[in-house]
């Protein structure tokens, strides 16, 4: 097996085929740890919300156990007729007895007039009125039994009994997240409390009989819920299922406990929880961190006889279970996207050997061609198609690059010979683009440069001449003022040749006759002057086809080129104008030869040039007006020249059916 290096084919099919599996393996595992996750937690909420039904009816039941062991006292002959005859100590050795075989924490009775007649626990306190109790009150007015959960404060439970007032002594341990207390313990109690009418023979109502249980410390109640709701569950040492009884946000019964193993007595519960439950009467579900664990907890609010909130019932389910299945549950999933890309590797490495080796043989004969061996050849074996095609490919093409090298070699020995032969016109090709570039500068630079002369010489041009008609014929000065006219009037020439150089105004072209323009400019200029001792000659040939131009400017172009062979020839000579199709038919070919004193070499590659002249009077425009125009109907101008023997300009201008520009 070959080795994976870095930057290697093996590296790269290794890498992308892993992530092409191990990518979605990764969304999979996430995706599907959370859905685990919520469905464990959805059910474990559920689970809370049944325990908490479940705890709600077992404390439902307790008050009504309470409420059973009552009437069934109320209703015997024996309670009746002792209350009736106001036997306080018989009364009271009956209602402890079945106080403690009922395990009640109290059981008091009462007459007709709210007055207590005897107290189970406490058989000293009597006498005392207990008409301002709201148990009390709805019996003696309706003659029912009413039951159901109420705050006793610590003068009230100190009369039932001592006892249940130390009970109900509670220290609050400060909790964090809870609401700020300012109180530092708790000496009411919460009682599970009945009241039952007592009545005699004729169906009079006689008395009271009050029972009920101090939920304060009371873990009886809890145990039975745990023992019922989660049967006593235990996991790695903690009890699964928790219970706890609070009066407000107190905890006063409870089976959750501290660190030391000693109940969470006194805790307070979450501001979270304190707001929803106890303030809006809400039931609160949800993750709740519950003394020094997480727990899935609800909580449900407990009410008194007038409906107002005293307190709340709290179930929860210890979350570490859950948090461990889903550690489990991203383990699995850990494990399986390992081994896969365990055998993705080894999958990956095999695979990528079948494509190597024969790609390995590939790049050897690369490189074998690559060095110029072309008449190498290779042969493939166990490989995929694709690597047999591309392998005759390379063949194949070695075959061709072998043949096409032969003809290069051949075609290269006679380029050589050319070479020399098209140097001059490379050179001329180097030059037209240098003043291309040249022409363009310096166009701005004249654009700028005659709008700024224009205006002062059009102000001196207009004060030379009336001050020339204000000066009478005799006066000697009148010739100097001639002359500043007459060079003000040069000035202006040369100004508007600038303008016309710098504008280079976009050719509007017509189709037109090239033979017919040569003509034509040929009549306009052979009766003047400088044309007397000069004879025209031309050879224009019958095929030339109309192109498109703009006749003006050509034609400028012509009278430039005609002058300037005149000029050249001073003391007579011939001009010969030449016109034919060049290059299959592309180009109409235009020569203006003389037979004047010819260009020196230093001087061929300045012509076209801005503001260069050989003449003593010329603006150096001309030319490069001519250059530019040419150039602008996608032309060409060459010159040929020598000294003492004539000068040749040459025209180049494409044939065009219609114009593309």
């Amino acid at each position: 097996m070959k080795k994976v290096t870095f930057r290697s084919i093996h590296y790269y099919l290794v890498k992308y085929f892993a992530i092409a599996v191990l990518i979605p393996t990764i969304i999979l595992s996430v995706i599907g740890t959370i859905i685990i996750y919520d469905q464990v937690i959805n059910r474990a909420e559920m689970k809370t919300l049944s325990d908490l039904n479940s705890a709600k009816e077992i404390y439902r039941n307790k008050i009504s156990f309470i409420e059973s062991v009552a009437r069934l006292t109320a209703d015997r002959g024996f309670i009746i007729s002792s209350l009736i005859e106001n036997k306080s100590d018989t009364l009271q050795k009956e209602l402890f007895n079945t106080l403690n075989s009922e395990k009640l924490d109290i059981f008091t009775i009462i007459n007709n007039k709210g007055i207590v007649v005897s107290r189970g626990r406490n058989s000293a306190s009597k006498g005392d009125t207990l008409l301002s109790d709201k148990y009390v009150q709805r019996v003696l007015k309706t003659g029912k039994s009413v039951s159901g959960t109420e705050i006793m404060n610590a003068d009230q439970l100190h009369k039932e009994s001592p006892e249940l007032a130390e009970n109900a002594y509670i220290k609050i341990i400060s909790t964090p997240k809870s609401k700020p207390r300012k109180d530092s313990f708790e000496t009411s109690g919460m009682i599970m409390k009945s009241a039952v009418p007592v009545f005699n023979r004729n169906k009079e109502l006689v008395g009271v009989l009050i029972a009920g249980v101090l939920l304060n410390k009371n873990y009886e109640l809890l145990n039975k819920i745990k023992e019922i709701v989660h049967e006593k569950e235990i996991y790695k040492g903690n009890e699964i299922g928790t219970e706890t009884i609070f009066h407000g946000d107190l905890r006063i019964s409870t089976n959750v406990k501290n660190l030391d193993g000693s109940y969470a007595i006194g805790t307070l519960v979450s501001e979270e929880v304190y707001n929803k439950t106890l303030e809006k009467g809400e039931r609160w579900v949800g993750e709740a961190f519950v003394v020094n664990a997480w727990y899935l907890s609800a909580y449900e609010p407990i009410k008194d006889i007038d409906d107002n909130i005293i307190g709340m019932l709290y179930v929860g389910l210890l979350k570490q279970p859950f948090n461990d299945i889903l550690a489990s549950t991203i383990l699995i999933f850990l494990g399986i996207a390992v081994v896969v890309m365990i055998v993705i590797y080894f999958v990956a490495i095999t695979l990528s050997n079948r494509i190597t080796s024969p790609l390995q043989i590939l790049e050897d004969a690369a490189n074998r061609f690559a060095a110029g061996d072309y008449k190498y050849k290779f042969t493939i074996g166990r490989a995929p198609r694709e690597v047999h095609n591309l392998a005759k490919a390379m063949n194949y093409m070695a075959e061709e690059v072998e043949t096409e090298k032969n003809k290069l070699e051949e075609w290269g020995d006679k380029m050589e010979e050319k070479v020399g032969e098209r140097t001059d016109e490379l050179k001329k090709i180097h030059g037209q683009l240098f003043r291309s570039e040249k022409l363009a500068s310096i166009g701005k630079l004249a654009a700028g440069v005659a709008h700024e002369i224009n205006n002062p010489l059009t102000g001196i041009l207009t004060n030379a001449s009336l001050l020339l008609e204000d000066l009478p014929e005799s006066d000697p000065k009148r010739n100097d003022a001639q002359v500043i006219v007459n060079e003000t009037i040069r000035c202006r020439e040369i100004v508007k040749r600038l303008l016309d150089f710098a504008r280079q105004t976009k050719p509007q072209k017509t189709t037109t006759n090239i033979n017919s323009l040569i003509e034509n400019i040929v009549m306009l200029v052979r009766n003047q002057t400088s044309f007397r001792n000069v004879n025209i000659n031309r050879n224009l040939a019958e095929n030339i086809p109309d192109i498109l131009t703009d006749s003006d400017q050509i034609q400028q172009v012509f009278i430039n080129l005609i002058l300037n062979a005149s000029d050249a020839m001073p003391n007579g000579g011939v001009i010969n104008i030449q016109s034919k199709v060049v290059d299959k038919g592309d180009f109409v070919e235009i020569r203006i030869s003389d037979t004047g004193s010819g260009i020196s070499e230093d001087n061929k590659n300045k012509i076209f040039d801005p503001f260069f002249t050989t003449k003593d009077n010329g603006t150096g425009l001309g030319l490069s007006i001519s250059y530019g125009i040419i150039e602008q109907h996608s032309g060409s101008i060459y010159v040929e020249s020598e000294l003492r023997k004539g000068t040749t300009f040459i025209i180049f201008l494409p044939v065009k059916i219609k114009s593309d520009e």
